[in-house]
């Protein structure tokens, strides 16, 4: 199993609340961890990353760590500086 279901099993069978917020709340953090695997990826400390994406090193963080949501213009701003397109469906 990998880092992200590891983490969402352990997160879903301690964290009421998290649980009860999954599904919607899923998306929005599989988002930072799709972010912080790129910039890992590209060995990218967050303060490089925020530097070449003209943002705080703690808006990094708070992307990452799914604590704010992310704007759409920013991850293209990303998609961008790591070579990668976007795709969104609405199922």
């Amino acid at each position: 199993m990998g880092d992200v279901k590891n983490y969402i099993k352990r997160r879903l069978e301690n964290d009421g609340e998290y649980s009860a917020d999954y599904d919607s709340g899923y998306e929005e953090f599989k988002t930072g961890i799709i972010l912080k695997t790129l910039r890992l990826q590209n060995g990218l400390t967050q303060k490089e990353f925020a530097e070449r994406m003209k943002i705080k090193k703690s808006a990094v963080s708070q992307m990452e760590n799914h604590v704010t949501q992310i704007r759409l213009s920013t991850l293209m701003r990303a998609a961008r500086l790591f070579g990668k397109k976007i795709s969104i469906s609405i199922d």
